[in-house]
Formats: structure tokens, sequence, C-alpha cells
């Protein structure tokens, strides 16, 4: 599996996890244990390889300088969050925000960084969801 197929799933498997766990709670460990593993999975291909986001030509000024920073603030915000969910299954919670807290703060960020992601790809028209989306689905984007 290539980098960029290994990325969007897990992307996708890690948001909808996220969805799962603040909509229906942190009763199941299954659902928990998949969300610590997408996430660290996918923090470690961004790591080892790198970022797989770009700035895009039309970014310009403080928004494409800020902008790799950005992306290594989500994955640094999704690692705690996944290392908060993994400590709650161990029965030792970390100090700060408890899982639920956390869950919807990294929900709260996540939205953020779609509707950065939808303007770039609106109003700059620099086609920034075409990097995250599956190939299939770029002709309705």
């Amino acid at each position: 599996m290539t980098r960029r197929r290994a990325t969007i799933l897990l992307h996708w498997t890690n948001f909808v996890l996220l969805i799962l766990l603040v909509a229906g709670g942190t009763g199941s460990a299954a659902l928990v244990w998949a969300f610590v593993l997408t996430a660290l999975a996918m923090t470690a291909i961004a790591v080892s390889q790198g970022l797989m986001t770009r700035p895009g030509p039309k970014l310009d000024g403080i928004a494409r300088t800020a902008h790799p920073w950005m992306h290594r603030g989500m994955y640094a915000l999704m690692v705690y969050v996944a290392l908060v969910a993994a400590a709650y299954q161990l029965g030792a919670p970390l100090p700060g925000p408890d899982i639920s807290l956390a869950l919807m703060i990294l929900l709260s960020a996540s939205s953020l960084h779609a509707i950065f992601h939808l303007w770039r790809h609106t109003a700059l028209g620099d086609g920034a969801l075409r990097i995250i989306t599956p190939r299939a689905l770029h002709k309705v984007l």
C-alpha cells in the first residue's frame, strides 16, 4: 500500500471513529483502541515519511507559512488524544482533560481543519481536497 492510500484510509477511518466516540461515548473498548491505533499509525507515517499535504501555489502570506505547522499541531493533538484514550482504557488516566473532553477538543480542531481545507478548495480553487480524498471521488469535487 502506498503512503497516499494508507494516509487517506487512516485519515477517514480516524475521523469516523472520532465521530462515533463523541456520539456514542467511550463505552466500546474496540472503538477506543481502533481510534488509538489509527491515530498512531497515521502519525507514524507522517513522522517517518513526512506530511502528505502542501500549501499549494495559491496559498500565500502567513497562511502559507503556518500551513505545515497547523498540520503538525493537528497531528500532535491527535496523538495526545490517542494517548488519553489509551490511558483511559488501561485505567490510568492522564492529568488534564478527561477522554470525553479530549475527544471534543479534537473534534472541534478537526472541524476548523476541515473548514480551512474547504475554503482552500473552493475560494482558492487549489484542489486541496484532492490530496486527502480517494481518487474515485475526485470527479465530484
